[in-house]
């Protein structure tokens, strides 16, 4: 499995979505993706790649771009 298949599935089991379409998601753009949810996306996202992200780098991930962007530059995780 790719980086960017181990993010997409975090994104998916992270929100409980059920779609398969996260590339254009954005904090609050749908239900799932609330607080709690971002809570749950993070935890998928640690759990998946076998890290801790800092306090800073949880509250700037506000879109699956932008995560992308922070994984590569702060974690070393090429897409």
């Amino acid at each position: 499995m790719t980086n960017l298949e181990k993010y997409k599935e975090a994104f998916i089991n992270g929100l409980e979505l059920k779609t398969t379409d996260v590339e254009n998601l954005k904090y609050q753009a749908v239900q799932e993706w609330d607080s709690v949810g971002h809570m749950s996306l993070i935890t998928a996202i640690e759990d998946a790649f076998d890290i801790m992200m800092d306090t800073e780098d949880i509250v700037e991930l506000n879109s699956f771009e932008k995560g992308k962007e922070i994984l590569s530059k702060n974690y070393n995780i090429e897409f």
